[in-house]
């Protein structure tokens, strides 16, 4: 009796194709082997580390293993972005960055890293809303109406901002921009400084964060024109954009979203990417972020870095449009 014949080429090939295959498999299973360091680089209690806790408190159980919150704060963000940007690509370093770090380049004179390239997006966390807010006592009820008494006061009319070169600054460098008003900007230490001045009259306008101005504008001690994103924001959906109230092409989001250092290996970035969108559509962290301020949004990687890059180019145009020095 004869045996039939192994087909040899067929077999061949596919023990190729399981060759082939092999490697991609590995990199699909990568996980962390030892702690994660989740960088925030700002002090603890701001936004940016209360959002990077929200999320770091459930990687640990997705991952498998520890995630630790390293505050890294100072020089406007640049110590601890410069830390995880020399950090190892191997998954075992991330950092959480605002809206505010492709501004920095066109406001820093020098910079220790790049910001497009010394870094690999992994995705968006959310994007946070800045509201711009007026003392009830200014003769302004819409965004609109603001613009016209401005026009008709130049320079007489002064916004808070808490920081040269963060989006609270470049919020009203963008309006001022783009409306053709002359309004001077007046630095604060931080958003509660600021808030408390315009609900006592002594500055008129703040580009104020949602989540610290949304309390005191429902108690009427403040006034909200319009949010700065390009849609209304679930924590004042009353509130008009300033885009849809009579300024056409005003868009300021202040999103949220995690890094790792440049050359991170794909796999490694598919599997934060993977975990960091599931757990911003848990019901519960949804909720938090939206205390916080934050609408929660899932981007890929791809997204997150053009959006970055987009940034980048944007900003360094507003810059220079509203002729602010470097640093």
């Amino acid at each position: 009796m004869r045996l039939p014949r192994p087909h040899t080429p067929r077999l061949a090939a596919g023990l190729l194709l399981i060759a082939a295959l092999a490697p991609l498999a590995t990199q699909a299973q990568w996980s962390p082997t030892r702690p994660v360091r989740f960088i925030v680089p700002f002090p603890p209690g701001g936004a940016v580390d209360v959002i990077g806790r929200i999320v770091a408190a459930r990687l640990p159980e997705r991952l498998g293993q520890p995630v630790v919150v390293d505050n890294r704060g100072g020089a406007n963000a640049i110590i601890g972005s410069d830390l995880a940007a020399k950090a190892p690509p191997d998954g075992h370093t991330i950092v959480i960055e605002p809206a505010g770090h492709p501004i920095t380049p066109s406001v820093m004179k020098k910079l220790p890293y790049d910001v497009i390239n010394d870094f690999t997006a992994i995705g968006l966390i959310g994007n946070g809303a800045y509201v711009l807010i007026v003392h009830p006592g200014v003769p302004a009820k819409t965004v609109s109406e603001f613009v016209a008494l401005a026009k008709a006061r130049p320079g007489q009319l002064n916004y808070a901002y808490t920081g040269y070169g963060n989006a609270t600054h470049l919020s009203g460098e963008l309006f001022k921009v783009l409306t053709g008003i002359d309004m001077v900007g007046i630095v604060y230490k931080g958003g509660g400084p600021a808030l408390t001045d315009v609900m006592g009259g002594q500055i008129p306008a703040f580009f104020a964060g949602v989540a610290s101005g949304a309390a005191q504008i429902k108690a009427g001690k403040v006034r909200a024109l319009g949010v700065t994103t390009s849609r209304r924001t679930a924590a004042l959906p009353e509130v008009p954009t300033i885009a849809e109230a009579g300024v056409p092409g005003f868009e300021v989001d202040g999103w949220y979203g995690l890094l790792a250092p440049k050359n991170t290996p794909s796999a490694i970035i598919r599997r934060f990417n993977s975990e960091l969108s599931a757990v911003v559509v848990i019901d519960e962290v949804k909720e938090r972020l939206l205390a916080a301020g934050v609408d929660a949004r899932v981007s890929t990687p791809d997204e997150f870095q053009a959006r970055i890059v987009k940034d980048v180019a944007r900003w360094a145009d507003v810059v220079k449009k509203a002729k602010i020095t470097a640093e």
